[in-house]
């Protein structure tokens, strides 16, 4: 019987660097994808008076940065609150109402990810 020994080196890179590879880096290309999808998708479900509230999200989040901001001063009231009775509401049969974030995750979650797996190279 012999004596055998297996020496065996392993390399890994950093985590940022395989990150970076697979474009998953904060600021990458998954993450700008994913922040501009979120917004594309969240447009119809947000409720819609005069507009402000759902132009916010274009001018104050930050593509890349993983946070989506919706930045009126009644931005958290109509995101728990608002009963969707507009033209375009859920009491009529519409998409516009509370929690936009959070039903636009269930219809179009499956998509983003589909996105997100194709920039990242994965299958």
């Amino acid at each position: 019987m012999s004596d055998s020994h297996i020496k065996v080196r392993l390399h890994v890179a950093p985590e940022n660097v395989i990150l970076a590879k697979r474009n998953l880096g904060k600021g990458g290309k998954a993450q700008m994808f994913v922040d501009s999808e979120v917004t594309r998708c969240c447009d119809k479900y947000i409720p819609f008076d005069k507009g402000p509230l759902k132009e916010s999200q274009d001018w104050a989040t930050v593509k890349g940065s993983g946070m989506v901001h919706w930045d009126t001063p009644y931005a958290r009231k109509n995101y728990y609150e608002n009963r969707g009775r507009g033209n375009e509401g859920t009491a009529k049969g519409g998409l516009r109402g509370r929690l936009w974030f959070e039903r636009m995750k269930r219809d179009h979650l499956p998509g983003i990810l589909r996105g997100v797996k194709r920039i990242c190279g994965a299958k």
